[in-house]
């Protein structure tokens, strides 16, 4: 059977839901294609379990340390299974909510199934949906990324786990070996050494986290040792093997060896477009099977635009559902549902890294300014310690730091970053203050509220410095 649509959207990631149901409130037939489940990886094996099953290893965590508040316990234990279940109950009733959204919006068809191109009739797309046929004159791809596991000798020996096999584990680790000193693997990390894993990071670079600046990177390994968590960096694993307890050994390339229960690869991801058959429509893409767009994330064939982390411009929630904004923007004469960039050139880079306490950042780095500087850009920054932070102290949570960058000249903000107590709460009020391209002296006349943390900012702004060349 085939059926002819105005839109086909393949994949059910962050994009795709709310680009489907915009374009069909806007009077379009739309087939929304979804081959595994409804909420591509932040419902299913992201955002929503993992920010749910951090909530449970954080009330464990400060239930041991209920004596630094006055407050008397016993022994804290783990409900492992109980936590999973909250955490998996969490996710069912989003996968839920999605699917009632979808399926209340008239115009939209949900088609189970693995999509790909066939070719092209005349000036339409074809697809294939296991025996379907769907025609359509416009497509967006949102299929997103899944775990990449290196190859390593003796893996095929193991067990191994990657972030969905890890939240589908009904036993706690004894001992969790994490392969990825980055985000995913930082945030596991002390997720489950917190839930009462005994934990271990192995990380390939000198030190967590390379992208951030370096004294962030000591601060994440500091707090991480201090909940007993061991890092290993500068790392390579050159194989891996059975123990004789059942359990994997690692040998790595210097001859060092140890032993773990469970071993899960935090090593980056990989694109999900070899099935897509995009060849059959002349569709690029690049040597690591992401699609490159423009700006507008218009693919290099007419009529196919590529949504979400399968672009690679972003690769977070945040972004993928960014990008379909900036799609509607570009449809629409009078801007879209909301008064939008129409360009992914024109964001700048902003995430959060969901270790407890958060680091938020956006935009440059303090690295990024210092070569900004010594190509003689007019770079201002400032700085606070989160232990010279009042609320921070009456918390009890003093790891961190706030890091506000300027260009001296426009007086624009061109990054910061908050690591500590509500860092990526306030990461998102300085994005939105970017946005505005307004000076940050506007920012130093607010009044703000006492006591919080981002009262601090107009203070900070107040300490701002000329970055010297190197």
């Amino acid at each position: 059977m085939t059926k002819h649509y105005n839109s086909a959207i393949i994949g059910s990631g962050q994009a795709a839901p709310a680009l489907a149901v915009a374009l069909a409130n806007r009077g379009e037939k739309v087939a929304l294609i979804e081959g595994d489940k409804l909420g591509g990886s932040c419902v299913n094996a992201g955002c929503t379990p993992t920010k749910t099953l951090r909530k449970s290893a954080r009330v464990a965590h400060m239930a041991r340390r209920a004596a630094d508040f006055g407050v008397n316990t016993g022994d804290v234990t783990v409900d492992f299974g109980a936590a999973m279940d909250r955490m998996r109950e969490r996710v069912e009733t989003a996968r839920r909510g999605l699917t009632a959204w979808l399926k209340r919006t008239k115009n939209i068809d949900v088609i189970n199934g693995w999509g790909a191109f066939e070719g092209r009739d005349g000036d339409q797309f074809v697809l294939s949906v296991g025996d379907n046929r769907v025609t359509a004159d416009k497509v967006f791809i949102n299929t997103g990324t899944r775990a990449f596991t290196p190859p390593v000798s003796g893996l095929e020996t193991v067990p191994h786990l990657d972030n969905v096999s890890l939240l589908a584990l009904d036993e706690l680790p004894r001992h969790l070996i994490v392969i990825g000193g980055s985000y995913i693997g930082l945030e596991m990390g002390q997720i489950f050494r917190r839930l009462g894993s005994e934990v271990t990071i192995v990380n390939n670079t000198p030190r967590l986290a390379g992208r951030e600046d370096e004294d962030v990177s000591k601060i994440i390994q500091g707090l991480l040792e201090d909940e007993a968590a061991t890092i290993v960096n500068d790392a390579s694993l050159a194989k891996v093997e059975p123990s004789r307890n059942g359990g994997i050994n690692l040998i790595m390339t210097d001859g060092f060896s140890f032993r773990g229960s469970h071993l899960f690869f935090a090593t980056g991801r990989a694109a999900n477009s070899e099935r897509l058959n995009l060849a059959s429509v002349g569709l690029e893409t690049n040597d690591r099977g992401f699609i490159p767009t423009n700006a507008k994330l218009e693919t290099n064939v007419p009529g196919i635009w590529a949504l979400g982390d399968i672009n690679a411009l972003g690769a977070f929630t945040h972004t993928s559902y960014h990008d379909h904004e900036i799609v509607l923007a570009n449809m629409d004469e009078k801007g879209g549902p909301l008064h939008q960039w129409k360009g992914a050139d024109q964001r700048p880079t902003t995430y959060a890294m969901y270790t407890d306490p958060p680091l938020g950042r956006v935009g440059m780095s303090l690295g990024d300014a210092q070569l900004a500087a010594n190509d003689g850009r007019n770079i201002l920054v400032a700085e606070m310690a989160m232990s010279d932070v009042s609320r921070a102290k009456e918390e009890g949570e003093t790891t961190g730091l706030i890091r506000l960058i300027v260009d001296g000249d426009t007086e624009q903000f061109l990054g910061a970053t908050v690591f500590g107590i509500a860092g990526d709460e306030i990461i998102a009020v300085l994005a939105n203050y970017m946005a505005t391209g307004a000076s940050y002296r506007i920012m130093q006349q607010a009044l703000p509220v006492h006591p919080t943390v981002a009262e601090l900012l107009p203070t900070i702004l107040g300490g701002l410095k000329p970055l010297a060349a190197e």
